[in-house]
């Protein structure tokens, strides 16, 4: 029966069977070191010549790199191996002697890597990533299952635009114009009012013709959105859901943080409650930084929420923006109609936005009117319209945005590495 790398702790001391592949290979004559890797972690494999027949000694003398192979050995403690357990070879079964790997022990392009992405995710780092990734999932859905939210799947082909821009990857839907969603949350908030607290998750898609490190053409969403609650109760969810998300990573993944070298003392330090400022005092803060030239109503850009997020050391929330920089269906404050009740949360350490979110207007006579206001077409809105029109509550919601997420938690440089294969403006390959 075969036992994975990631099980070895359980069985010091007995032989297993690993199914896996051969990672890197070294020999000081009469031992063999086989960097083995089977999916769920790396492990040293020990071959001791006068320990193991001729034939496994020179079974494994023919392997090359990605070679792949059922291998048995008796795992040893060892405090010095990455994983504090190496495998003492006592035969190994070859599957395939690989061709020469495309991908050497060298330093390539990111170009290169890009080409060969169907091969570049074998190793440690890019599987590290793959595993924190798969973590975040977890921990998102963990936390909104286990507090009345509903997993609803809005549709990915829409006949309008969420929020209004031209941004947008037209197709023709038999005799109609489509366009691939950008955001499912209107739909959310449709939902939300069959099941009171709901969240989707899956693929949107953004025809930005942007080439910054913290942009995607396809990327992956969690909106959810939630009948009855406010713009405060909004960004105290918020809040709950990242710390518990950066803290299930601390606990389950050490070791894929520890191969990417991420300062883990940066992501201890994530814990709710988070700090707030609002717009306007954001723009003070840039104005003493020397951010002269900003002026009231600007959008801020990637330079901006950098130097802001250096004043804190967790996530911050930037609240009420100018309701002209925001969506046409954010609520205005009641008490400055100038404003919305809406926040972005900025990730430290130059991360950027990872979520935005808002209260929405509950109110049927000004959604109309931001409707006429932003220029929307009132036939391809109304289903939405009529959601304020027949038992209409306030309601708020947010979008996580997953790739920036996973960017900021593994301390990447880009997030072309947080998602298995990127789409970006010039990359549709592999």
């Amino acid at each position: 029966m075969l036992t994975t790398i990631k099980e070895v702790s359980g069985h010091v001391g007995k032989e297993i069977k690993l199914g896996g592949w051969l990672y890197n290979k070294r020999s000081s004559g009469k031992i063999q070191f086989l960097q083995l890797r089977d999916g769920t972690g790396f492990i040293q494999g020990i071959l001791v010549k006068n320990q193991v027949s001729p034939e496994v000694w020179e079974r494994a003398n023919n392997l090359t790199q990605e070679s792949s192979l059922y291998v048995w050995g008796v795992v040893r403690e060892d405090s010095r191996a990455p994983s504090g357990y190496e495998l003492d070879v006592t035969n190994l079964e070859i599957i395939q002697i690989a061709e020469e790997y495309p991908i050497a022990k060298k330093e390539h392009g990111v170009d290169f890597l890009m080409d060969h992405r169907h091969l570049w995710i074998r190793s440690p780092r890019q599987r590290a990533i793959l595993a924190i990734r798969a973590e975040i999932i977890r921990a998102i859905q963990g936390y909104l299952d286990t507090n009345g939210f509903t997993l609803v799947d809005p549709p990915i082909l829409t006949p309008s635009s969420c929020e209004g821009t031209t941004n947008l990857f037209h197709t023709k839907y038999f005799d109609e114009d489509a366009f691939l969603t950008q955001s499912g949350q209107l739909y959310m908030e449709a939902a939300a009012m069959a099941l009171g607290k709901v969240y989707s998750f899956g693929p949107t898609f953004r025809a930005e013709k942007s080439k910054t490190r913290r942009h995607l053409i396809e990327f992956w969403m969690i909106e959810p959105e939630m009948a009855f609650v406010d713009h405060e109760g909004n960004l105290k969810i918020q809040e709950e859901l990242v710390a518990h998300v950066v803290q299930q990573v601390l606990a389950n993944c050490e070791q894929e943080l520890k191969t990417l070298g991420r300062d883990l003392s940066a992501l201890e330090k994530v814990k709710a409650p988070f700090p707030r400022i609002t717009y306007d005092e954001a723009v003070e803060l840039l104005h003493r930084e020397g951010f002269t030239d900003f002026t009231w109503g600007d959008d801020f850009g990637a330079p901006h929420e950098t130097k802001i997020a250096e004043s804190f050391d967790r996530p911050v929330f930037i609240t009420h923006y100018p309701t002209e920089v925001k969506a046409f269906y954010m609520k205005p404050d009641p008490n400055r109609p100038e404003v919305v009740l809406c926040a972005d949360l900025i990730a430290p350490e130059g991360y950027g936005e990872i979520i935005g979110g808002s209260q929405r207007i509950d109110d049927p006579e000004l959604l109309k009117q931001r409707y006429e206001e932003h220029h929307l077409p009132l036939e391809a809105y109304q289903w939405y319209l009529d959601l304020r029109k027949y038992g209409t509550v306030p309601h708020s919601g947010f979008g996580l945005g997953l790739e920036r997420t996973v960017a900021w938690i593994c301390g990447l440089d880009h997030v072309r590495e947080t998602i298995p294969f990127p789409r970006m403006l010039n990359r549709l390959y592999p």
